[in-house]
């Protein structure tokens, strides 16, 4: 469970078909500035491994600002075809974060 205090990090590996690499490299770096655009982000950043797959690391505000992000139409149109773009299942992990972020109001405490 999340608080406003705790921040929500999110960090994914995904491995894209290599007939789709360059695509899902695409779409996925057309995300980058907008996300960190969006209310409640507070970190989004996509490195690629040399074995090929990508890594997401986000850092939300609260789930709730998460859930808009991954409610917005480019975003869904993505998410719902996975299948189509990863070779499997991606690997992902959602956590609250301990250590308290810049600037938050846990940060003085």
């Amino acid at each position: 469970m999340t608080t406003p205090h705790k921040p929500l990090s999110l960090y994914a590996f995904l491995r894209p078909r290599p007939e789709r690499a360059d695509e899902v490299r695409r779409i996925l770096t057309s995300f980058v500035e907008p996300t960190r655009q969006e209310e409640g982000n507070l970190q989004y950043h996509l490195h690629e491994h040399e074995d090929g797959r990508f890594f997401l690391y986000e850092v939300w505000r609260s789930q709730e600002d998460l859930d808009r992000h991954n409610a917005l139409p480019h975003l869904r149109a993505f998410l719902d075809h996975l299948p189509d773009y990863l070779e499997g299942s991606p690997e992902g992990y959602f956590d609250t974060m301990l250590s308290p972020y810049p600037g938050s109001a846990a940060e003085g405490s």
